[in-house]
């Protein structure tokens, strides 16, 4: 199996998660989410194949989300509106992301990894 791996590098959680999945032996493509953030269609594809509310796609502690006021916002958009602010900027993204055909990890937790990921 291999899965699409979206992390900030500089993030100390996608630096443990990314040795998780060597150590793991889980064959992965590494996208940067700040160089190449995630477009809203993307999102929405991501969001329904994660069966998690949106609002767990929004990094909650970082930096923008905190400046862009969201956690005042967010309530009163739309679902789409949501998906083109997330798609703004990679910092807005929780990460990391692991990405499979039928399944969407959020964040770094690592039974909900052994259970989808390991061998």
């Amino acid at each position: 199996m291999s899965v699409l791996f979206a992390e900030y590098p500089k993030c100390t959680t996608c630096q443990k998660a990314k040795k998780w999945l060597k150590e793991h032996q889980v064959e992965f493509e590494d996208r940067h989410i700040k160089e190449e953030n995630p477009n809203a269609l993307e999102l929405k594809e991501w969001h329904g194949r994660s069966g998690l509310p949106l609002k767990r796609f929004f990094n909650t502690s970082g930096v923008v989300y905190k400046e862009l006021n969201l956690k005042e916002r967010i309530p009163q958009m739309s679902e789409e509106e949501q998906y083109g602010i997330l798609a703004t900027d990679g910092m807005l993204v929780k990460r990391p992301l692991v990405i499979g055909d039928d399944f969407v990890l959020v964040g770094f937790k690592e039974k909900e990894w052994e259970e989808k990921l390991a061998k």
